[in-house]
């Protein structure tokens, strides 16, 4: 299993490797050519310009209109816009590719669509950008994956596991058993649908996002920010008297200083979704922004002894990429239920 594993991995980071290389060939010929008509306009040597590292890893990381798997491999993505100028207008994102960014009265510049006539317009984006595909097909996976579970443990109700059932069950049980359950108290059951859907949405997103080619869900922060508001909001309208008397009247606190407290706490209140939100975001994306990073000092420095490195060093880098994907899914689950245990605890004070 392990030896599969590695071998995954290693031919991963080769197509990813092999992905920018084409990628940057294509870009050097068309900043070649581009340079040299600039030489010839205006009469100088003016050369090329080189790699740009940035630019690169900002094109794999961010969303896009087309989900592009390689250099030259790209699926044309809907295009849904609405503008009071021109009203409803739906059409596939290749029209943007096969117009140099420009189609009918729109521009995609740097994936944000204008108006070619007036750029301050106000434009309505509704497309199904890489990242909604990618949201799409993850809640897919999971539908089927949890619908053949729900049918093995009724087909094999009082027998062992087997199948995704058997490789799921240690997953599941460990979840409630070890994180929900402590974490919020005799009344985990009610909320044990929402923070299993939460651990498996979350890691399946980040498993997918290490293959080459894949959208960077879970490195969104809009798609942080939501998972962290939906808790945010389950916390708040399921709190008792007790989590909001400590918010708004602690037990022991003079009268005088009340008005501090309530600011801290009111700042608590809202450090939590900002924790989840940024934990999540800002350890994906940055593993996802030093493995390009490896991965483009093969086009900084030409060289064939760097290239085994980094091959070798990327392979390492996506064993720590799943351990990190795991963690991360384990605790956003983990906070998040504790965040709803001490909303929903009875407290005694003396």
């Amino acid at each position: 299993m392990l030896k599969r594993l590695l071998l995954f991995l290693s031919l991963s980071v080769f197509s990813v490797g092999y992905s920018f290389a084409q990628e940057h060939e294509a870009h050097e010929e068309g900043a070649a050519h581009e340079s040299h008509a600039t030489a010839e306009e205006h009469g100088d040597g003016h050369e090329e310009e080189g790699f740009n590292m940035g630019s690169m890893i900002m094109h794999h990381i961010l969303d896009e209109h087309g989900w592009e798997f390689a250099h030259g491999v790209k699926l044309p993505l809907p295009v849904i816009l609405y503008s009071k100028e021109y009203g409803l207008a739906i059409f596939s994102s290749a029209r943007f590719d096969e117009g140099n960014g420009e189609y009918g009265p729109y521009v995609n510049h740097h994936e944000k669509i204008a108006l070619k006539d007036d750029h301050h317009a106000t434009v309505y984006d509704f497309s199904i950008t890489k990242n909604v595909a990618s949201l799409i097909l993850s809640a897919v996976l999971l539908v089927l994956i949890f619908t053949a579970v729900a049918k093995g443990y009724k087909k094999n109700a009082g027998k062992a596991p087997k199948g995704i059932q058997s490789l799921l069950e240690p997953v599941i049980t460990t979840i409630k058993d070890e994180v929900v359950k402590p974490s919020i108290g005799p009344k985990y059951e009610a909320y044990l649908p929402y923070m299993l859907t939460l651990f498996f949405f979350i890691l399946i997103n980040n498993l997918v996002g290490l293959t080459p080619g894949a959208a960077n869900l879970t490195g969104n922060i809009a798609v942080t920010l939501t998972l962290a508001l939906i808790t945010f909001v389950i916390v708040h309208f399921k709190a008792n008297k007790n989590y909001w008397g400590h918010i708004f009247k602690p037990p022991g606190v003079p009268l005088w200083l009340l008005p501090l407290f309530w600011i801290i706490e009111i700042i608590g209140v809202f450090m939590k979704p900002a924790s989840l939100t940024i934990r999540l975001f800002a350890n994906i994306t940055g593993g996802h922004i030093i493995l390009l990073s490896f991965i483009g000092l093969i086009f900084m420095f030409k060289n064939y002894a760097v290239g085994g490195g980094v091959w070798a060093i990327g392979t390492f880098m996506s064993l720590i990429e799943i351990l990190v994907a795991f963690i991360q899914a384990y605790i956003f689950t983990l906070l998040s239920s504790m965040y709803i245990g001490s909303a929903i605890e009875e407290h005694h004070d003396h």
